[in-house]
């Protein structure tokens, strides 16, 4: 029993809830390096200045700079962050191969709604390239990864991007949002039927979205040439979002020439990570590494 309720709770905390003991509130889990906020002031849309409206960055820079950076966006329903085993866990991972990581603090619902998130993911984006040369990335290898909610505001930075504005006064504006790789975990990517993750949706939009505002944050159908290369995990158990969420996505890619690879692992609950190492899900990690490494985002680091 007390392993059931073990594994209930982490599944809540994957899927992500309005609700968080008081305890939590006091105390924010310790993510190791600095919080950087992504703009000076405050940041466009805010609605307060409590820490849920100053969106940022937890930077880990590698030990050995391969040029490679990849944001990280972890799940939580656009409710709440898994900041551990969808942040600052996988951070340590690409870290062990010469990536630099960056993990977003990005904004949440009810309160905040599209665009917002994006904004925040874009921003990330924007806030590595400008900063390239101190954090040893290039300019070409930067990459978005995202679990879950996490993966659908991915997959959003992936299909719905821009060139930045040369004329900005603030010299981050300038770089362009487009992710050069995208990484998507168990992601949630349709908001329709029969296979939307209504809460994910209902926090992002609200409860009575404009179909239009839902049709164009339904990612599949926003898949274009432009779209970066893909690599996608998913789990036929997960019941949280379902696998069909990335088969969508997959296809569309393979519609429009895409490079795309896909993982479906037939066991394994919604929200593990990493993954334990008893399932063969947990090999997704060293089957990216070989992905990234196979289209040149490795650069010489094993």
């Amino acid at each position: 029993m007390l392993r059931f309720i073990g594994i209930a709770l982490l599944v809540v905390v994957s899927l992500g809830t309005n609700s968080a003991s008081s305890k939590d509130k006091k105390k924010p889990f310790d993510m190791g390096v600095p919080f950087t906020p992504l703009w000076q002031g405050d940041a466009p849309g805010a609605k307060g200045k409590d820490p849920a409206d100053i969106p940022g960055v937890y930077i880990y820079q590698a030990k050995n700079p391969n040029g490679a950076a990849v944001v990280v966006c972890p799940g939580g329903g656009y409710g709440a962050l898994a900041m551990d085993h969808e942040g600052k866990q996988i951070a340590e991972w690409l870290n062990k191969h010469g990536v630099t990581a960056v993990v977003v603090k990005y904004r949440l619902g009810p309160k905040y709604n599209h665009p917002i998130p994006l904004t925040d993911a874009q921003r990330a984006i924007r806030y590595v390239r400008a900063h390239g040369f101190d954090l040893n990335v290039q300019d070409n290898q930067v990459g978005i990864l995202g679990f879950s909610a996490g993966g659908h505001l991915a997959s959003t930075a992936a299909t719905h991007f821009d060139k930045g504005d040369k004329d900005a006064k603030d010299p981050i504006d300038k770089e362009r949002s487009r992710p050069d790789f995208a990484v998507l975990m168990y992601p949630v990517i349709t908001f329709e039927s029969p296979f939307a993750h209504v809460g994910s949706r209902n926090n992002l939009l609200g409860k009575n979205p404009d179909p239009k505002l839902v049709e164009s944050l339904c990612n599949d159908k926003q898949v274009t040439k432009e779209t970066p290369p893909t690599f996608l995990v998913h789990t036929s158990e997960d019941s949280g979002v379902r696998p069909e969420n990335s088969v969508l996505f997959y296809l569309a890619c393979k519609k429009h020439n895409v490079p795309v690879e896909m993982h479906i692992f037939e066991k394994g609950r919604h929200g593990l990570g990493l993954g334990p190492k008893e399932l063969p899900y947990s090999s997704w990690p060293d089957r990216c590494v070989a992905w990234m490494k196979d289209r040149g985002f490795l650069g010489s680091a094993k």
